[in-house]
């Protein structure tokens, strides 16, 4: 039996509402969109397809990305969202430094903000690491501190290196701390946007004693094209994020993983 026709501004609100999914969410997987849509897969798949072919969005395997994904947004950009957040998160990140230490600074706009803690309070003696140019121009000004930068493949609109040269680079130190960020975090764990962040991300935690992932309330509950580590080999989260809002997001987590942001 043939198929009802779905009338053609029904098909349009549709497919603008996925579109407005995407552009909100960033990233959806392909059974997410069924579900929140209420459409076959085989229906989610046309409507992907004709917004690839208006270049509204980017198809991806296993769901999409949109077009702001794939321009993701600039270093300035990011910069002054969940400003605040941000730096209750840097004065808790600043409190676990010590003289002496070797610490990876990721390239994440809430590790800056806990380079920004550490330039108005310095740490006497502290070898700082990292793949983030704004970073690395910010802590070479504070006296006293050894400041290093890994190689790599360079990404203007990020002020940041990734690549292969990059985590050879990171292979050649040990850290006593790494600050790490991320876009998302679920039950299942983080996630972050693109594969050379993953990989370098992994990398830098795993040459580290102790690997905090700095996420503000803001990142509950989303995911990221890329999945970076389930909870199970995540050291330390750093958040604002209340015990009650944690449970609620179904992520369960030891309390000696949980370093709390007031």
């Amino acid at each position: 039996m043939a198929g009802v026709k779905v009338p053609l501004h029904v098909v349009r609100a549709r497919q603008a509402r996925l579109a407005a999914l995407l552009q909100q969410n960033q990233y959806l997987p392909l059974q997410t969109l069924c579900a929140t849509l209420g459409v076959s897969a085989a229906t989610a798949r046309r409507d992907l397809a004709t917004l690839a072919r208006a270049r509204v969005i980017t198809r991806t395997r296993g769901g999409a990305l949109t077009d702001f994904n794939q321009r993701f947004p600039s270093f300035r950009e990011r910069q002054f969202q969940a400003h605040a957040a941000k730096r209750r998160l840097a004065a808790r990140a600043r409190q676990a430094l010590q003289p002496g230490m070797a610490v990876f600074f990721d390239a994440g706009t809430t590790v800056y903000a806990i380079a920004e803690a550490l330039a108005a309070r310095p740490v006497p003696r502290l070898t700082a690491v990292t793949n983030s140019l704004p970073v690395a121009e910010l802590l070479a000004r504070v006296d006293g501190m050894e400041v290093n930068l890994v190689g790599g493949q360079y990404l203007v609109r990020q002020s940041v290196l990734f690549g292969d040269a990059a985590r050879r680079g990171l292979r050649l130190w040990k850290f006593d701390c790494a600050f790490l960020g991320a876009e998302g975090m679920t039950a299942a764990g983080l996630w972050n946007s693109q594969r050379d962040v993953v990989l370098f991300q992994r990398t830098a935690a795993q040459r580290a004693r102790r690997a905090v992932f700095c996420l503000d309330r803001s990142k509950l509950g989303l995911t990221a094209p890329e999945f970076l580590l389930p909870w199970v080999k995540v050291d330390r989260l750093l958040t604002d994020a209340t015990a009650v809002e944690l449970c609620a997001a179904d992520i369960r987590l030891q309390q000696s993983q949980l370093l709390a942001a007031g």
